[in-house]
Parts: structure tokens; C-alpha cells; sequence
């Protein structure tokens, strides 16, 4: 933490939205209407017209218009009282609220299932003349694709009684391992004094620059999740069991299809993108190499990874580093630079350091008001302002696809993040240019190849894992043992030489809260997707200047609406399939190798 004082981060405004926090007589009328609203739109969905033809197509387009409207009013919920709990752990009425939006999607949900089998009974002429009415005008897309996954799904009576089973069976698997990992402690002893720690509090202890400290708390988080590998396990076997016997039933033959399609990609952009990584990420060896003379060690071990190379004792005031920011935006998107300060200048950002808020940080939008919110704390480092401006890049994503339906501007996790890694890459390259301190500019170089590394291995052996999982899975439970033995093999295969023997991690597939989220199968590859496919328009912004932003932005507006590969074809001209866009993409994510090490040989 820097030494030098600085003036203390803004807190945001949510009062815009609703005044009144969780007690707000607007926000309680907000919900009101959209419980009666799904009342209403469940009726009209039961009394809709079996086909759809000149005399019925106004009832299916005034539906449809009412389901994008209720769905809008729900994501304004979860985002509302998401912020307010964030800003106050201890906000009781807010914590109770978000259940009460959680209900409200199940209610929804039920209404999409209604209209994916209605939209079976129809004819493609007849679906046809539904998606070109002038109402519905740019929502061909998204209703297409509903009906296209419709196609693959089940009857409505088993969809419906899967999706009632689910809540109280294979999402209360997710809601149990959160809550044991939220629970699980260990004793640490730092400065003299034993205190227990959260899984939480000991990982922040792996970027600690003092070894000895990083090998006891890894070790302290490991020996806890021993005591719970046997239920961790139980969890993820009952998880992808669920999960095999819904794709089963449904006639998908691989567990891919979901998070594929999910992810709006085609196996073969996916199977080029590992395939340049597996061949090119031994190329991270010297930067390996150089960082163990850095840091004094022969053997680099898990707990080694995230240790800091470099340093800057400089520290940034919240107004310092918007102002930075903002004028490093400009110099590639002007619209970009005004959007930045305006979020700034009308508090969205909720930055002060104070107890009582949640850790991490996140952007939000509000469904029907256009508007966005980031949550971060921020403590005048350069990684804070480095997370400002990720979390600014978002909220610019947001802001440029609101002038869609709110339907099309559902974009996928592989896409979400390429304007937030934009946002970032712009402001990090940015202060390379300007440091003058050998060990500030080692710091900044170290933090960029730390995404290449975490994106081309940590994310990598996440995926292997869970391929190799799914096939054993189908067999019948995987025991403990062999989960671990499997995440060893998937670790070989991802970090090759880059990681010793002695330091494999055999438990992350218990530690890592992203194997059991259920909303989203294979919680990996859309991270290094979104990393590289960054990168990729990163590059053409730098060889374009200002003259891409208005591309950019384009670009950004249609990510609801497309599928990816459509995308990049249509806006980058590539073809993801191939393996030249990933070779180029992994090329310039490694460009900094040569640099780190002649820097950190000179010192």
C-alpha cells in the first residue's frame, strides 16, 4: 500500500435510480408492478393464438414486447438491490430483496419456456412474418435463436418440472459449496498473533513479495479444503450428474453444446484457440525464468505465481487516476473519454474505502434506465486504477448497446469482456510509455504477462479438466482421489514446464468456486477468449488511431445480436476458425517477453 496520503474515493449515487436505499417506496412500487406484470403476461401468454397470421400477429407482438419489458424490470431489481448489498453487507431488506428477484426470474423463465413451445407450433413462414414485424424491429435475432434453442430442448412438461427440480436440486448444490467455501477458515499466524482467515483473506496473501508467507498460506488453504474434499466432491459429481441427464434427455450429445451455445461460438473457433495456445505458451519460459532470478527462487510453485516482481511506491488520488484515464481514452475513442467523465462526474462510481462493503468489484446496468454502476474500492494503487478503468470499459459497453432492445443487448460471456480488457491494455500501455523507474516499468511489464500466463495456463488446465471430468462422469461418480489425480494431469498438459513438479495444485478443482457455478457449464474458456479477441481489436485501434473508433463502437452494439464468429467476419474481417487470428493474438499477448527479461537481467 502506498505510504502517501490521498484524499478519500467518492461513494456513488443510487438515489437516481431509487431514492431511499432498500426502504424506498419507488423501489417497493417498482416490484409491485412487475409481480403484477408477470401475473398479467402469464395470461396473455395461456390466451395466445395457437398460429400466427395477419389477425393474430399484434396479440404475439404485444406479448412479446410485455416479456423484454418484464425481464428489463427484473434485471433493474438484481442490479438495484445488488448494489445496495454490495455497499452494505449488512443491508438485511436488501439481501431479502434480491431473493425476491431471484423469484421473479424463476416466474419469468416459465414464460420463456411458454414461448419457446409456442414458437414450435409455428410454421418458418409463420415465425418469419412474427420476426419482420416493424414492432419487433431489431429483435430478429435473439428470437430466432430462442427458438432455435427451443428446437433442442425438451417437451414444455419436462422443461418446466427440469427447471422447478433445479432450483431446489441442482442449484442448491452450487448454494451449498458456496456456502462452505464462504464458511471454510484456517488458523494463520502473521506478526506474532494466530488469527483465522477466510480462503478469501489467505488468497490475498499470494501476491505477497515474501515467499515464506505465500508457501504458509497456500499451504493453510490447502489443508483446509482437505477437510472438505469428500463434500466438495459430492457437489460437483451431483452437479454435472444433473447436467448429464437434462443433455441426455435432450438428445446433446456433448457437454460443450450448452456452454457453446451459450457462448454464441462453434467448437471449431474454440479447438483453434487452445490449439495455438498449447503449441505457443512455452514461450512464456524465459519470463519464467527471469521472475525466478527475481525473486531469489530455484523451483516456481503455485504460490509463486502472482508474487510481485517491481515495484511503485507512488500513490494516485481517485481524481489523479480518472483524469489519466480519461485522457489515455481519447487518444483512441473521443466518445470513449467523454463517456469516462461523465460516469465519473455524475458519481457512478461507488470507490470509497470503508468497512462494511463487499470485497472484488463489478459494473452494472439498470435493465430500462440507461445508466451503469461500478463498485470497487479503491486504496491509490495502480492496480485500483487499473480496475477503474476495466470496470469503466464495461460500463461503455453497456452505455453504447442501450440503444438496442433490450433483448439485443444480451451479450455473450466471450464477447463481455472486450471492452473492459480494451479499457485496460489502453491505460496500462499508456503508463509503460510514460515510466522513467526501472522498477515501476518491471512492475507494469510483470502485470501484463501475468494475464498472458493466468489466460494460456490457469484457465487452460481449467478446461482440460472439466473435459476430461464430463468423460469420467459419464462412467459413474469420480472419487475424490481421482479428481485430483485428473486436475495433476490437467495442470502437466496446461503449464508444462513452466510450473514444477513439486508445485501442482491437486485440489483447485475443490478451491475453485467457478466448477461449481450452475449457471454457466465450463466457467473457463470465455476468459481467454475475451482476453485475445481484446487484444486482437486493441491492435487494430493502435494501427487505425480515431479513425476506428466509431468501428469500435459498432462493434461493441452489435454483440447482442450476433453470433461471434459473425462478429469478427463482419468487423474485423477474420475468421475465427482459423488458427492465423489466435497465432497473432498469442503473438502480441507475448510481445513483452524480450522486454521483462532484458529489464530484469539489469538489475
Amino acid at each position: 500500500m502506498p505510504d502517501k496520503k490521498i484524499t478519500p474515493a467518492p461513494r456513488w449515487d443510487l438515489d437516481s435510480i431509487f431514492p431511499g436505499g432498500s426502504k424506498s417506496t419507488e423501489f417497493k412500487t417498482h416490484r409491485e408492478k412487475v409481480k403484477s406484470d408477470l401475473k398479467q403476461a402469464a395470461k396473455l401468454l395461456d390466451e395466445l393464438p395457437e398460429t400466427i397470421d395477419d389477425s393474430s400477429l399484434s396479440l404475439w407482438t404485444d406479448f412479446i414486447l410485455k416479456y423484454q419489458a418484464i425481464i428489463a424490470d427484473i434485471v433493474l431489481i438484481q442490479a438495484f438491490s445488488g448494489c445496495l448489498t454490495a455497499q452494505n453487507v449488512e443491508d438485511a431488506e436488501a439481501h431479502a430483496i434480491e431473493g425476491e428477484g431471484d423469484d421473479y426470474l424463476a416466474q419469468w423463465k416459465k414464460l420463456n419456456a411458454g414461448l419457446e413451445a409456442q414458437s414450435l407450433k409455428q410454421s418458418d413462414d409463420q415465425w418469419a412474418m412474427l420476426v419482420k414485424a416493424p414492432a419487433l424491429e431489431g429483435l430478429s435475432f435473439p428470437l430466432n435463436e430462442l427458438r432455435m434453442i427451443a428446437k433442442s430442448k425438451m417437451p414444455l412438461e419436462k422443461e418446466a418440472l427440469a427447471l422447478e427440480l433445479s432450483v431446489n436440486g441442482y442449484h442448491a448444490w452450487n448454494r451449498l459449496y458456496d456456502k462452505m467455501a464462504g464458511d471454510l477458515q484456517a488458523e494463520f499466524e502473521e506478526d506474532g498473533e494466530k488469527k483465522k482467515l477466510s480462503m478469501g483473506q489467505l488468497a490475498t496473501k499470494m501476491s505477497n513479495p515474501d515467499r515464506s508467507i505465500r508457501e504458509r498460506a497456500f499451504k493453510a488453504m490447502y489443508s483446509a479444503w482437505e477437510t472438505r474434499a469428500d463434500l466438495a466432491g459430492m457437489a460437483l459429481n451431483a452437479q454435472a450428474g444433473f447436467r448429464l441427464s437434462l443433455y441426455s434427455n435432450r438428445n446433446w450429445s456433448s457437454p460443450l453444446y450448452e456452454p457453446l451455445v451459450m457462448a454464441r461460438m462453434q467448437e471449431p473457433t474454440l479447438d483453434a484457440m487452445w490449439s495455438v495456445i498449447s503449441d505457443q505458451t512455452h514461450k512464456l519460459q524465459p519470463y519464467i525464468e527471469a521472475k525466478k532470478k527475481l525473486l531469489n527462487i530455484d523451483k516456481f510453485r503455485w504460490y509463486d505465481e502472482f508474487a510481485p516482481c517491481g515495484k511503485s511506491d507512488a500513490a494516485i488520488s481517485f481524481d489523479e487516476a480518472g483524469r489519466f484515464i480519461v485522457d489515455n481514452f481519447r487518444s483512441l475513442s473521443p466518445d470513449l473519454a467523454d463517456f469516462a467523465r461523465m460516469a465519473l462526474d455524475k458519481h457512478w462510481v461507488e470507490a470509497e474505502d470503508r468497512n462494511s462493503k463487499a470485497g472484488g468489484g463489478f459494473c452494472t446496468g439498470f435493465g430500462p434506465i440507461n445508466e451503469s454502476r461500478v463498485f470497487m474500492t479503491y486504496a491509490g494503487t495502480f492496480e485500483n486504477l487499473l480496475t477503474l478503468a476495466h470496470e469503466l470499459g464495461h460500463a461503455y459497453h453497456q452505455w453504447v448497446i442501450r440503444e438496442k432492445p433490450f433483448l439485443a443487448q444480451d451479450y455473450p460471456m466471450p464477447l463481455a469482456e472486450t471492452a473492459s480488457i480494451f479499457a485496460e491494455t489502453v491505460v496500462i500501455d499508456a503508463a509503460l510509455q510514460q515510466a522513467t523507474d526501472p522498477q515501476e516499468k518491471l512492475m507494469l511489464l510483470d502485470q501484463k504477462l501475468q494475464s498472458a500466463y493466468t489466460m494460456f495456463t490457469d484457465i487452460h488446465c481449467r478446461y482440460l479438466f472439466d473435459k476430461a471430468f464430463y468423460a469420467e462422469r459419464a462412467n459413474g461418480i469420480v472419487q475424490t482421489e481421482k479428481l485430483s489425480e485428473m486436475m495433476i494431469e490437467a495442470q502437466k498438459k496446461a503449464f508444462g514446464n513452466l510450473l514444477d513438479e513439486s508445485g501442482y495444485h491437486p485440489l483447485f478443482w475443490c478451491s475453485k468456486l467457478h466448477f461449481y457455478i450452475t449457471g454457466a457449464p465450463f466457467y473457463n474458456f470465455p476468459y481467454t477468449f475475451g482476453y485475445l479477441f481484446s487484444g486482437g481489436v486493441y491492435d487494430r485501434a493502435k494501427k487505425e488511431g480515431p479513425a476506428f473508433a466509431d468501428k469500435y463502437r459498432s462493434l461493441l452494439g452489435d454483440t447482442g445480436s450476433m453470433m461471434t464468429e459473425d462478429l469478427a467476419r463482419e468487423h474485423l474481417g477474420v475468421d475465427l476458425s482459423a488458427r492465423d487470428f489466435w497465432e497473432d493474438a498469442v503473438s502480441r499477448s507475448l510481445g513483452d517477453v524480450d522486454e521483462f527479461v532484458k529489464l530484469a537481467e539489469s538489475q
